[in-house]
């Protein structure tokens, strides 16, 4: 019998499930655990102790806006550090494909301007991308449905004619095709903000045959989050698709407490469909500049402006006095940019979490000059502060919202929990010291407690750094080979 690569020792298996973690050993062999148990009669070629420590199934961020990151930092520091061995791309209606070429009004994409091996024509031309130039982790890809729009529409003012929204089924119904698992959606943002739910509803439901997924960004979040919910709720069960909210949240300091009503009716829906939810572990939120926003909380934090890239990190209310504007007035004159907006309550942000069904997601944006801390901090900071600190979930659920609950609500085979024959996606973790480092002041401090990620059997982080090693993986709609 061929000894395993790897053996790691004496650790608390959390297998994902949510089961109660338990102590044994884990083989490694290639891609795949090959043995979960006591393996004390064995030997391999490198021997890891991980007495006092778990080994959990790596974690899978599913909501991010990784697409161009893959590329051009594949180590993907921000997430392996955090234990993340998957991530999912194009969310909130935006994805790197189907690309066209863009104006400069046409935000954010005219960021995305100065690649031109990045602007990937089809879903399964950005899925080779990865498979010809690996990133450390694996990835599964959405179809941003605001993409769709700029590729089929002249003017965005509008919803879609009859003509314009089979074009964008025959688009999607391509890239699903090609390997995307599903479609997102931002009707909160400019792009979208027109389009009818009958007009994305009918766009979803190309994918119904496949088991595509869609994902919301709602159309509000705010005073009006019951009515959006009822919405997407709604283009779920006319697509005939799974539908994942986004983010969910209640924003806005008059909408404090919301969540109250909001958790109930997902609840309601759960029994009519099927409808999930993700959340990040912050009470500040973050998207592009938006002087509309700027009302409704009580602190705006700049990450990044076009006009002035000396003002990242500042405080708006700060800048706009220096400007002698309104904050408004200074959030229009300082975009295009980011912002970090923190209008949450954290009683509502408990509130999320503690709810069985919600997956975690970063939602970070890598790009961003001075980033949300979430970027880098949200996995350590559910287990380290969530769970441990203030007893808000167990350590087994808390790895459950983040491992074998999104592999089979996203359909990631072999991946998301660990027992023999999974693919080797592991991290090695201190539940005693896990941490989250990133700061609102220093958002790329990487977590404390995470010892080594495993990805498809490779190390891609130990030590505190990255290993270099590139063993990701694109996980296509489908594709039972790569895990997906």
């Amino acid at each position: 019998m061929t000894n395993p690569d790897v053996i790691i020792r004496n650790g608390t298996v959390i297998d994902g499930t949510g089961a109660n973690g338990f102590q044994a050993d884990v083989a490694i062999t290639g891609d795949r655990v090959t043995a979960v148990g006591d393996l004390g009669g064995q030997s391999a070629g490198e021997e890891i102790d991980a007495q006092g420590r778990v080994i959990a199934p790596g974690f899978i961020d599913v909501h991010t806006h990784d697409d161009r990151y893959l590329f051009t930092h594949p180590e993907m520091a921000p997430k392996a550090s955090q234990g993340v061995t998957t991530v999912v791309v194009g969310n909130c209606g935006f994805s790197l494909a189907p690309w066209k070429n863009y104006g400069k009004s046409q935000f954010p994409f005219s960021l995305w301007q100065d690649r031109k091996d990045l602007q990937f024509a089809t879903a399964g031309d950005f899925l080779d991308g990865l498979d010809k130039t690996p990133a450390a982790l694996n990835a599964a890809m959405l179809v941003g449905h605001s993409s769709l729009r700029y590729g089929h529409m002249d003017s965005l003012n509008r919803s879609a004619t009859d003509s314009e929204i089979a074009a964008m089924q025959d688009s999607l119904g391509a890239c699903i095709d090609g390997g995307a698992i599903g479609m997102s959606s931002g009707l909160f943002y400019p792009p979208a903000q027109a389009a009818t739910t009958e007009e994305v509803a009918a766009v979803a439901g190309v994918m119904a045959a496949k088991d595509g997924i869609y994902t919301a960004h709602i159309r509000d979040e705010a005073k009006h989050v019951l009515e959006a919910l009822e919405e997407v709720a709604r283009i779920g069960r006319d697509a005939d698709v799974q539908v994942v909210v986004s983010h969910h949240k209640a924003a806005g300091l008059g909408n404090f407490g919301k969540t109250k009503q909001t958790l109930p009716l997902i609840e309601k829906f759960q029994g009519q469909q099927r409808l999930t939810l993700d959340m990040y572990p912050y009470h500040a939120s973050s998207t592009m500049i938006l002087p509309h926003l700027v009302k409704r909380c009580h602190k705006v934090l700049i990450t990044w402006s076009e006009p002035r890239p000396d003002v990242h990190g500042r405080d708006l209310a700060e800048l706009a006095a220096e400007m002698e504007l309104s904050p408004e007035e200074a959030a229009e004159a300082l975009a295009p940019g980011g912002a970090i907006y923190f209008q949450l309550d954290e009683e509502d942000v408990q509130r999320v979490l503690s709810y069985p069904g919600s997956m975690i997601g970063s939602d970070g944006i890598p790009d961003d000059q001075h980033p949300h801390p979430r970027l880098w901090g949200t996995f350590p900071r559910v287990l380290g502060h969530y769970s441990r600190d203030l007893g808000l979930l167990p350590l087994e659920a808390a790895v459950h919202r983040m491992s074998g609950l999104p592999a089979a609500q996203f359909g990631f085979k072999d991946r998301g929990v660990l027992h023999q024959g999974v693919f080797a996606d592991l991290v090695i973790f201190d539940p005693k010291t896990i941490a989250d480092g990133a700061t609102f002041d220093a958002p790329t401090r990487p977590s404390m407690g995470i010892d080594r990620v495993f990805v498809n059997g490779a190390p891609v982080w130990q030590q505190g750094r990255p290993s270099g090693e590139r063993p990701g993986r694109p996980i296509r709609l489908g594709d039972t080979s790569r895990g997906g």
